[in-house]
């Protein structure tokens, strides 16, 4: 595997850990009512938008040509204002197992997205791969005696179905942008334009949070989410996207709840069992399929 593509690949599963813990650590600011899913919204994408495009201006410095705004446009509405919205709103509203549950459901998305706009090609060794993957991460999910669709956590895990479906469409259309431009370029300005989206909607939920009232311990999740989920997870992955196409990024939302088991065994919630590692080599081996080509044998 090229250095470049090697440094892809880690970057995604860095993205992959990072995601994978702030199901629950959101969560330690969006179930107290600390921050309003709006207010918390704003913060990322403001935070975003300032980290950057400092670092846009000190280190790339690119123009955008005035035919790619509509798409730089459309890639901040699906990429961060509905994604970040429908996430934390489903969030708060179902738990993290449904939640992870259903964002494995990008890949599908992606693929389905991307095969009508012609962008990729359906092969039997993605599809392959797809099914995999999800059949390893529901099995780790499923395995949790909580993870049974209770009615009441309807609307949240309908959130987090269309954020999955958001973050699926900004996968493919961001993709075009990503061959022409400079990745930080384009994250740059896929939060300006986010931010535009989400201002109006949340700034009444800023304003009105009674920030005093915000334990330390919320604050290092707030913090987390900030720099972590929204900073140098975009960063990582638009990094990624600039090598790998966008099955292969959408694929390593299967090692998600696999990082997320691993931390709860860690910190000494969870027990390592067999069937835990048997779903993470089927999730292993869905990401392996989607993200390599089968080779083709020249006869001489």
């Amino acid at each position: 595997m090229p250095k470049k593509n090697l440094l892809a690949h880690l970057a995604l599963l860095a993205v992959a850990l990072i995601y994978g813990s702030n199901y629950s650590i959101a969560k330690v600011v969006l179930d107290p009512g600390y921050l309003s899913p709006e207010a918390l919204v704003l913060l990322r994408v403001t935070t975003g938008m300032i980290l950057f495009t400092a670092i846009h201006y000190f280190l790339v410095g690119e123009k955008v040509q005035r035919a790619d705004w509509g798409r730089m446009a459309l890639c901040g509405l699906f990429g961060v204002a509905l994604n970040q919205m429908f996430f934390l709103l489903g969030l708060r509203l179902t738990t993290p197992i449904h939640a992870s549950l259903i964002m494995t459901t990008t890949p599908i998305l992606v693929l389905l997205v991307a095969a009508v706009l012609a962008a990729e090609r359906l092969t039997t060794r993605k599809i392959l791969g797809v099914f995999l993957g999800l059949v390893g991460a529901a099995w780790l999910i499923l395995q949790n005696r909580h993870a049974t669709l209770e009615q009441s956590t309807f609307w949240g895990d309908l959130f987090i179905f269309f954020n999955a479906t958001f973050y699926g469409i900004y996968l493919v259309i961001v993709n075009q942008l990503m061959k022409k431009y400079n990745p930080l370029t384009v994250v740059r300005w896929v939060f300006f334009f986010g931010f535009l989206y989400v201002f109006p909607f949340s700034i009444r939920d800023m304003v009105y949070t009674d920030w005093a009232l915000i334990p330390p311990i919320a604050w290092k999740a707030i913090a987390f989410v900030l720099i972590a989920t929204t900073f140098l997870a975009y960063l990582f992955n638009t990094f990624a996207l600039g090598i790998v196409n966008p099955s292969t990024v959408s694929a390593y939302i299967y090692l998600q709840p696999l990082f997320a088991g691993w931390i709860s065994i860690w910190i000494g919630k969870e027990l390592l069992s067999l069937e835990k590692g048997i779903a993470g080599l089927l999730i292993f081996g869905g990401v392996y399929l989607v993200s390599t080509r089968k080779r083709t044998v020249v006869k001489a």
